[in-house]
């Protein structure tokens, strides 16, 4: 059957409707052009209305009767004079004409005169930098127009500066760091300490723009998140820097925030993190926020170097192996990890052989935190037992394959005495806290998108998942629930997500002893 085209009427409807909407806008606009002066008298009439009735409300009682009565000798003065009435009417119009302009203030255009000083300073900073004696028509000079080198630019309410769009010569050298480094660092000092730049380099264009970008939020406490088995939330960064949001609870309110996904597991490039911070910059918060979401889906194994008790609020918890502080239990169980992961990659490869899929047992992900391993290196040259991270050369090397998964977190006071397998096979990496420019690029393996700060709060920093971008980061509030200073919402907030605490397996009620059978008494047989 051949097809029929359809109506006239059904395929060039919707060009007509648009048509003719765009005919009605068109006449809309006309007419409030046409009917503007009309519009605004009323708009005059109806505010001086408005006035004389609250001046009525506003006369005495005694007063109202001699007011009355000069508004009528008014009126009557004015029809006797000639032409009056007419003048009369005319003054009445051009008074509502008055009253009803749009008093509206027009924004300004352009800087005013504190932004323009800004401005002024922030190019005449520029110009040994940007200038040669050679060129024969300088974009910057002492004294120059900086209109044309600074195109862009935005001003919060305090008067500084939130994004900038520089222009410079073609014979800069923006290739090399360095040259990038001072400029970045000159236009830092101008345009404000104490915050955040982001810095875009368009090389084929010859212009530099700068954004302020505000400061991450920090009130995020602990909760599920919206994730699949095998993802971890390291924390949240900034908008359009991720390709999704998840779904926050904050109090009675609910946000979208980006967050950083860690993703573990047998198909995940980076099966392994390594946290490293100044004392206090949360990295132990970090790891309290990893062992709480992956405790719903496998077991944890927690060794503190530091000896603080950190990860008390752990111990006896389902799917909790073990919170070891001391040397001996840390060592013990490290090398039951190792054997574990051996034992896992064997029970696979069976598996696999046997042409079986593997094993329960050797799916459920188990997780290995290590809060400052470092700490047990001293103690364990001193009495001669063997180093911690030695013992981390098998679940590092072959934890993607067992669904064995290793988090170090230390600080940067013992990042030389981390082991070079642990370097090796840590491919995401997280830096929280105050850090330089270098200690960041020489840790993350590239250099971070804005320029670091000195202060910052605790959990904030940076995140660089293998060969991804850098980003930055801000991890939730995942406090010490049996810490006298942490506060009672955020408290709570971790408590309701621990697991429950594992029944002892001599604790586990015992059923009760079946009753003994009782013996029937003989009945002798009656005699007929």
């Amino acid at each position: 059957m051949a097809r029929r085209p359809l109506p006239r009427i059904l395929s060039t409807g919707s060009a007509q409707i648009a048509r003719s909407r765009e005919l009605a806008r068109t006449a809309a606009d006309s007419a409030t052009d046409v009917l503007h002066p009309l519009i605004r008298i009323t708009r005059g009439l109806r505010r001086l209305a408005s006035a004389g009735r609250r001046k009525w409300a506003e006369t005495p009682k005694d007063k109202r009767g001699p007011l009355l009565f000069l508004v009528a000798s008014v009126i009557l003065v004015v029809a006797l004079v000639p032409y009056g009435p007419l003048l009369a009417v005319i003054s009445l119009m051009a008074a509502a004409a008055w009253h009803g302009r749009d008093r509206t203030e027009p924004v300004p255009e352009g800087p005013d005169e504190s932004q323009t000083e800004r401005l002024k300073s922030l190019y005449e900073a520029l110009v040994p930098y940007f200038s040669t004696a050679d060129d024969p028509a300088p974009l910057y000079a002492h004294g120059g127009e900086w209109e044309n080198a600074l195109p862009g630019y935005e001003f919060d309410a305090a008067g500084r500066i939130t994004s900038l769009s520089v222009r410079y010569p073609a014979y800069f050298t923006d290739g090399e760091p360095e040259a990038r480094a001072r400029i970045e660092h000159l236009l830092t000092a101008k345009s404000g300490r104490g915050r955040e730049y982001r810095f875009a380099w368009d090389e084929e264009g010859n212009q530099l723009s700068l954004t302020a970008l505000p400061p991450l939020p920090t009130d995020i406490a602990a909760q599920r998140f919206v994730t699949a088995p095998g993802e971890t939330v390291l924390g949240f960064t900034d908008p359009g820097e991720v390709q999704r949001t998840l779904p926050l609870t904050h109090g009675e309110e609910q946000r979208d925030m980006p967050p950083v996904v860690w993703r573990t597991g047998i198909r995940s490039t980076e099966p392994h993190l390594l946290v490293m911070g100044q004392p206090g910059s949360g990295t132990s918060t970090l790891l309290r926020s990893i062992a709480l979401q992956a405790l719903q889906y496998g077991d944890v194994v927690v060794v503190e170097g530091g000896g603080t008790g950190e990860y008390a609020c752990l111990t006896g918890r389902d799917g909790v192996l073990a919170v070891e502080c001391a040397p001996a239990g840390a060592l013990a169980s490290l090398e039951w990890a190792a054997h574990e992961t051996e034992r896992r990659l064997i029970a696979a490869n069976r598996a696999r052989q046997a042409g079986h899929p593997p094993p329960e047992d050797t799916r459920r992900p188990l997780w290995l935190l290590l809060d400052r391993p470092t700490a047990f290196a001293h103690l364990a040259a001193a009495e001669g037992h063997k180093d911690l991270q030695s013992l981390l050369q098998v679940p590092l090397r072959h934890g993607r394959a067992a669904n064995v998964t290793v988090v170090v977190a230390d600080q940067f006071d013992n990042a030389e005495l981390l082991s070079e397998s642990v370097r090796q096979h840590t491919r995401a990496r997280a830096v929280l806290g105050p850090a330089t420019a270098a200690q960041l690029t020489a840790f993350l393996g590239a250099p971070p998108p804005t320029t670091p700060i000195a202060q910052v709060p605790p959990g904030r920093g940076y995140a660089r998942l293998g060969a991804g971008p850098v980003l930055r980061l801000q991890v939730p509030a995942t406090p010490d629930p049996y810490d006298d200073a942490t506060g009672g919402a955020h408290r709570q907030a971790v408590l309701d997500l621990l697991p429950p605490r594992t029944t002892p397996a001599d604790a586990e009620e015992q059923p009760a002893p079946a009753p003994e059978p009782v013996a029937a008494e003989a009945v002798p047989a009656e005699t007929p």
